[in-house]
């Protein structure tokens, strides 16, 4: 079997003591090292209003990377289309893919990437009922095919026609997938937040899709949460940060990412220990040989064309780390899944 592509989301984690600056920098730094390391692609979040996550400025963030490294793709996971006018997504991505043709990603989702408060404050009334007719209306700005009679076929998005990225669909549930098979795109799952759907999700893209200019057949990647570490019990100590942060934002208390020993310290009640213990066990944390083992295991099920990690751990040098392990390791491709 040939080994699996590999990808890496980051979302520019702020930990605690910690500033947004040294955040992105050390994003900015951790790409050029990954792109060292042979993985594909590189890919920000969106996220508003989070405390512990710098990256809510997609866009701008991914110029930085692109310009800082040279052959590795850049991209969103994703840009949240429901914040964004259709043009102003259209002349962003397509200046950067003008500066840096042919590895810029345009990663697309439904959802706000943030609570109701902060989606009001950007703005926009577009919801993500209006996700296909947006999403139609961009790749229209970029390749100049419109629909007759559309109210904005007469404009331009400079320099965005001729200078289309790379379009994915990202999900989290079947509205995406079946989307993105209609379309014929590529198609991205959030197992990372959403381990149950992604089955599901993956049997819809593949059900319905139908070929394209883009893609002769389906193309699916997968999003793991991963810390691989030289051992079980470290990479399980440096995984608890992250799923204390989670606890957090979902009571409703969003914090900078807690310090290892914070999270071990912290005095869970029994539903918080088992709210934590659920999210670790959806992850894929270990030495070299369980994490191999999980992720050999979720490629199997899953028939996934390529794999993107996140690891959401306080110390950049850990990141790393644990990217560089991964990348050592033989991951062998799942068998093909049929449409």
């Amino acid at each position: 079997m040939t080994p699996v592509p590999l990808s890496v989301l980051d979302l520019a984690p702020v930990p605690a003591g910690g500033s947004s600056r040294q955040a992105l920098l050390d994003t900015v730094a951790l790409a050029q090292e990954v792109e060292h390391l042979g993985y594909g692609r590189f890919w920000v979040a969106e996220h508003h209003g989070m405390p512990g996550v710098a990256s809510s400025a997609p866009a701008v963030l991914i110029g930085a990377i692109a310009a800082a490294t040279s052959a590795i793709r850049v991209g969103s996971g994703g840009v949240m289309l429901p914040n964004h006018a259709p043009l102003v997504v259209a002349e962003q991505f397509g200046t950067l893919e003008a500066l840096h043709a042919g590895r810029i990603d345009l990663g697309l989702g439904r959802a706000p990437g943030t609570d109701p408060a902060t989606a009001s404050a950007l703005r926009r009334g577009a919801s993500a009922d209006d996700f296909a007719a947006e999403l139609l209306a961009l790749r229209s700005f970029f390749d100049g095919q419109w629909s007759p009679g559309h109210p904005w076929a007469s404009l331009q998005a400079v320099p965005a026609l001729g200078n289309g990225p790379a379009i994915w669909l990202l999900g989290s549930s079947g509205y995406s997938a079946r989307l993105a098979g209609l379309l014929g795109l590529p198609f991205s799952f959030a197992h990372h937040f959403a381990p149950h759907g992604t089955l599901q999700a993956l049997e819809l893209y593949r059900a319905h899709f139908r070929p394209s200019e883009v893609l002769a057949a389906p193309y699916a990647m997968v999003c793991a949460s991963v810390v691989l570490a030289d051992t079980d019990d470290r990479a399980r100590e440096l995984a608890m940060p992250g799923a204390l942060a989670f606890l957090r934002l979902r009571s409703g208390r969003p914090g900078r990412l807690p310090s290892v020993p914070e999270a071990l310290s912290y005095p869970y009640a029994p539903h918080e220990r088992a709210f934590v213990e659920q999210r670790l066990a959806q992850q894929s944390i270990g030495g070299p040989a369980t994490v191999r083992a999980s992720l050999e295991r979720l490629l199997d099920d899953t028939g996934a064309d390529e794999l993107m990690v996140t690891t959401m751990v306080p110390d950049p040098a850990d990141r790393l780390r644990s990217f560089a392990g991964l990348a050592e390791l033989p991951l062998r491709a799942g068998a093909p899944v049929a449409g």
